[in-house]
């Protein structure tokens, strides 16, 4: 794994750049890759600057939208849109207030930036904190950190909360029960 933070962010946002729409923290009003707004989705709402006072570093977007039709497209017979939210968090300690206060900002911001109603079928919303060192307070957060919601019982689809720690000093990459994809991506990019 590379040695630094910022390196390990730079290669992250390097992979990120062929699938995600990616906003930098200092300038989300420019973002990095061309944004195409999903198809079947609600139109996008001028966003407010991202939040300079978290060690957020970068949000990057993912749209997909899907369907299936007999004949002609006006024959449809399912349509599913998915979404993903990765945000990227760079620290030197990573502590348990500061684990708590960003998952909070990300479930928000995510929530926000979400488009559900009909033909939603999955978002999932990615904290990834990139860290010197990691309290052990902050790794049983992680842990145990489960967050899920459903919407209208599933018909109109559900969030996972996905989280995952890279913790420098140790070379690990740490996961809760739900991101365990997400670090099995972390390790082929970092690794």
């Amino acid at each position: 794994m590379q040695n630094t933070r910022a390196a390990i962010v730079e290669k992250l946002i390097d992979s990120y750049k062929a699938y995600y729409n990616i906003k930098m923290a200092d300038n989300a009003e420019k973002p990095l890759v061309a944004e195409k707004p999903p198809v079947a989705a609600k139109p996008l709402v001028a966003e407010k600057p991202l939040v300079a006072e978290k060690p957020l570093v970068a949000v990057c977007e993912f749209y997909e939208h899907s369907e299936r039709f007999v004949f002609s497209r006006k024959a449809e017979l399912w349509s599913a849109d998915c979404e993903e939210f990765i945000y990227l968090y760079e620290m030197e300690r990573l502590t348990k207030e500061l684990f708590e206060e960003c998952i909070d900002f990300a479930k928000i911001d995510g929530l926000k930036r979400a488009h559900i109603g009909p033909g939603h079928m999955y978002t999932y919303i990615t904290p990834v904190f990139i860290c010197d060192v990691c309290d052990d307070a902050a790794k049983k957060a992680l842990k145990r950190c489960r967050i899920y919601k459903s919407f209208k019982f599933s018909l109109h689809g559900w969030m996972d909360f996905h989280a995952a720690v890279v913790e420098i000093s140790t070379d690990k990459i740490l996961t809760n029960a739900a991101g365990r994809c997400v670090g099995k991506v972390l390790k082929k990019v970092l690794k």
